[in-house]
Protein backbone atom coordinates (compact mmCIF):
# COMPACT_ATOMS: atom_id res chain seq x y z
CA UNK A 1 0.00 0.00 0.00
CA UNK A 2 1.09 3.07 -0.86
CA UNK A 3 1.84 5.61 1.44
CA UNK A 4 -0.58 8.84 2.13
CA UNK A 5 0.33 11.62 0.06
CA UNK A 6 0.76 14.82 2.59
CA UNK A 7 0.59 18.40 1.15
CA UNK A 8 1.00 21.69 2.69
CA UNK A 9 -0.05 22.19 6.68
CA UNK A 10 -2.99 24.43 6.84
CA UNK A 11 -4.97 26.49 9.75
CA UNK A 12 -8.07 26.37 8.11
CA UNK A 13 -8.64 23.06 5.70
CA UNK A 14 -11.12 23.75 2.55
CA UNK A 15 -13.58 20.47 3.41
CA UNK A 16 -16.31 21.42 2.62
CA UNK A 17 -17.22 21.55 -0.76
CA UNK A 18 -20.31 24.05 -2.02
CA UNK A 19 -22.10 23.48 -5.71
CA UNK A 20 -23.76 26.95 -7.44
CA UNK A 21 -25.73 27.35 -10.58
CA UNK A 22 -24.75 30.91 -12.11
CA UNK A 23 -25.52 32.54 -15.51
CA UNK A 24 -22.62 33.28 -18.08
CA UNK A 25 -23.03 36.83 -16.90
CA UNK A 26 -21.78 35.78 -13.36
CA UNK A 27 -19.52 33.38 -14.30
CA UNK A 28 -17.97 36.06 -16.60
CA UNK A 29 -17.66 38.26 -14.00
CA UNK A 30 -15.85 35.58 -12.08
CA UNK A 31 -13.27 34.85 -14.49
CA UNK A 32 -12.28 38.47 -14.94
CA UNK A 33 -11.86 38.79 -11.57
CA UNK A 34 -9.88 35.85 -11.12
CA UNK A 35 -7.56 36.76 -14.02
CA UNK A 36 -7.19 40.43 -13.09
CA UNK A 37 -6.18 39.34 -9.68
CA UNK A 38 -4.47 36.24 -10.45
CA UNK A 39 -5.90 34.31 -7.40
CA UNK A 40 -8.59 31.59 -8.00
CA UNK A 41 -12.37 31.82 -8.69
CA UNK A 42 -12.67 30.18 -5.27
CA UNK A 43 -10.95 33.03 -3.64
CA UNK A 44 -12.71 35.44 -5.24
CA UNK A 45 -15.85 33.80 -4.01
CA UNK A 46 -14.36 34.08 -0.23
CA UNK A 47 -13.29 37.17 -0.54
CA UNK A 48 -16.39 38.05 -1.43
CA UNK A 49 -18.41 36.49 1.30
CA UNK A 50 -15.78 37.61 3.42
CA UNK A 51 -17.25 41.00 2.33
CA UNK A 52 -20.46 40.96 2.18
CA UNK A 53 -20.38 39.58 5.61
CA UNK A 54 -17.76 42.41 6.78
CA UNK A 55 -20.55 44.60 5.60
CA UNK A 56 -23.63 42.64 7.74
CA UNK A 57 -21.53 43.37 10.72
CA UNK A 58 -21.65 47.72 9.98
CA UNK A 59 -25.03 47.87 10.19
Amino acid sequence: MAAKKIGRPTDCPKTIDIKIRCDKPTVDKLETCSKKMQITRAEVIRRGIRKMYDDLEKK
